[in-house]
């Protein structure tokens, strides 16, 4: 371990570039790292971030993209768990409510204030005083700044707010804020920062073995899943990590490491049973399905919080020009890489839509895209999913892994910090450091394009990019945007875009997807087609057209930059196609 918070990794400073894979994977099997963290969902990009910007040398891996699984498959909201109330999960709740401010604060590009609309009916699960009482100390136990905390409304004013809500039984409605985020983003900003600090970040590369000395773990065997010429699956019919190629053909590398840590979201038992420690409480993974509608159809101007006659809780939230609603939470033993959509599932959010925005009448041809996530949850023994508690443990085996379960997208900071605590402990106790570690920076540390002077200046910030944008050529939709997608990283887009303004033109693309399309490529390890569509722009869930639209360009501009070959490009369009298909047409039952 160096003093120094940023350190070197062996390639440079800042790589975080799609087409210099293989440079780091060799870099990290070419040096005594401090810690490897497996998994690149928010957790794990958490746990790099903290423990990288504490001075350890960090590497982290991931099988598949960085947040395909959990992390880009959430409701998108930094919330703060009201109905954890209902649990008496009051740690829970003041733990995470506190967390969401810092997450705003540290990254307002990807995060915002969301006010929310609880309404509340005649024989519904919150009644006014319940409803009030609960805000209340939801506001407290979660530090609640005084300009978001509850009102309450009559049901006139309730309505008033959005018009579209069921009126009969209506009885008023409770009036609070969340934060809204994209969390595929967030999670890719949390791992920028991380590698700008100096940690290695692969994604699919594939622990095919955990290397153990004594009965001790000391590294793991990764294998590339990208060489050899295979090609990755996310789609239906495969799993996580396997290829058209053999295993034989793809380049492995032996990484060593002092601590290793297993934050494999819902692969954390995977990994437990392959370091034979999967005893005790295990893992309890649990579905939840979204749709997305147009805003023509579904044209909600205020995100709502409802609760449905079986007592499930749903989120309705207006976004680009779009509606999202859900969630579900049923118990699932699929295929843990590629969860699907039921009928039963699009069935059960679309009869919870109408019971509560009754004028709409929503049809399944009405589904204009949709996404499935799973929960990761500590088992408790007889309880429904809704009931199973959220929060998160760290078990560590007797070979000394160090495995994360359960836990929210809201509480990854704090997670990550009570990891790395341990991980310090555990060094200076075993004399592999000669000093304690410094306490964690990451409250008062600005993830990756979150340098925009805090969540006050973030306004301005927008305005000053937004007219930037303007000079460049852009729309004043393209340059807006871009801006708050990228944040204080936008810079770098606009250089590339004006780097390659006449290449665009020449291929028949807009300037902005060609600068957006590279700099995903260059700056946050885009491999795949699908890595940009869904994880780094959100276009399959929330602008399904301007996918369509741009794939072959973009797809032939991928190919030439990684000199696929015909076969290989045929793979990856199918792997698209067959994902924008899995986006509006369930399982059927």
């Amino acid at each position: 371990m160096t003093k120094e918070h940023k350190q070197t990794n062996g390639i440079g400073q800042q790589e975080f570039n799609a087409l210099k894979r293989t440079e780091m994977l060799q870099a990290m099997s070419e040096q005594k790292l401090d810690l490897i963290v497996i998994g690149g969902g928010i957790t794990g990009a958490g746990i790099a971030l903290d423990a990288q910007s504490r001075g350890l040398r960090t590497a982290l891996i991931d099988m598949q993209d960085f947040a395909a699984g959990t992390s880009s498959r959430s409701t998108k909201l930094v919330h703060g768990g009201l109905r954890y109330l209902k649990q008496l999960e009051v740690k829970v709740v003041a733990e995470v409510g506190k967390e969401r401010a810092i997450v705003y604060e540290n990254g307002p590009h990807v995060t915002t204030p969301e006010w929310m609309l609880l309404p509340f009916y005649k024989g519904g699960t919150f009644g006014k005083l319940s409803t009030s009482l609960g805000l209340r100390v939801y506001d407290f136990l979660a530090g609640v700044k005084r300009s978001e905390r509850r009102k309450m409304f009559r049901p006139e004013e309730t309505l008033t707010h959005e018009p579209l809500l069921k009126k009969k039984d209506l009885k008023g409605g409770g009036y609070y804020v969340e934060y809204r985020t994209d969390d595929a983003r967030l999670t890719i900003e949390v791992m920028k920062k991380a590698v700008e600090l100096g940690a290695l970040a692969v994604n699919y590369a594939k622990v095919e073995e955990l290397l153990v000395e004594n009965g001790k773990l000391v590294g793991v065997r990764v294998v590339d899943q990208m060489a050899g010429g295979g090609v990755s699956g996310e789609t239906s019919g495969t799993t996580s990590g396997t290829t058209s190629g053999t295993t034989s053909e793809k380049k492995s590398y032996s990484l060593y490491a002092s601590k290793i840590v297993n934050a494999a979201g819902p692969w954390v038992d995977t990994l437990r049973e392959m370091d034979r420690s999967k005893h005790g409480k295990t893992l309890h993974l649990t579905k939840g399905v979204h749709l997305v509608f147009d805003q023509s159809k579904f044209p909600l101007r205020q995100a709502i919080y409802f609760d449905t006659p079986d007592g499930r809780m749903v989120f309705a939230i207006p976004r680009d020009g779009k509606t999202y609603i859900g969630t579900t939470d049923t118990n699932y033993k699929g295929d843990i890489a590629n969860p699907r959509i039921t009928e039963a599932d699009r069935a059960y959010v679309l009869r919870a839509a109408n019971e509560m925005f009754p004028s709409l009448g929503l049809t399944e041809a009405d589904v204009e895209s949709s996404w499935t996530g799973l929960r990761p949850l500590i088992h408790q023994e007889g309880k429904d999913p809704s009931e199973i508690s959220r929060r998160d443990e760290i078990f560590v085996s007797d070979s000394g892994l160090i495995s994360m379960a359960g836990g929210k997208l809201t509480g990854y900071r704090k997670m990550a910090e009570s990891v790395v605590d341990k991980i310090a402990s555990m060094l200076l106790a075993e004399g592999k450091v000669s000093a304690a570690l410094p306490a964690s920076r990451t409250r008062t540390l600005p993830i990756s394009g979150g340098d925009v002077g805090g969540s006050a200046k973030l306004a301005p910030f927008l305005r000053g990019k937004v007219s930037q944008g303007l000079r460049l050529g852009l729309t004043e939709a393209e340059a807006a945007l871009l801006a708050r997608r990228y944040g204080s990283n936008v810079d770098a887009v606009f250089e590339l875009l004006e780097q390659h303004r006449a290449e665009a033109a020449q291929r028949g693309m807009p300037a902005a997807v060609l600068a957006a399309l590279v700099y995903a490529i260059e700056r946050e390890m885009v491999v795949k087609p699908a890595d940009f569509f869904i994880r780094r722009t959100g276009a399959l869930f929330f602008d399904i057209a301007w996918a369509k639209q741009w794939k072959a360009l973009a797809i032939a501009f991928m190919a030439e930059r990684f000199g696929w070959d015909e076969a290989q490009t045929a793979a990856y369009t199918a792997e698209l196609e067959q994902l924008l298909h899995e986006a509006v047409n369930p399982l059927e039952a």
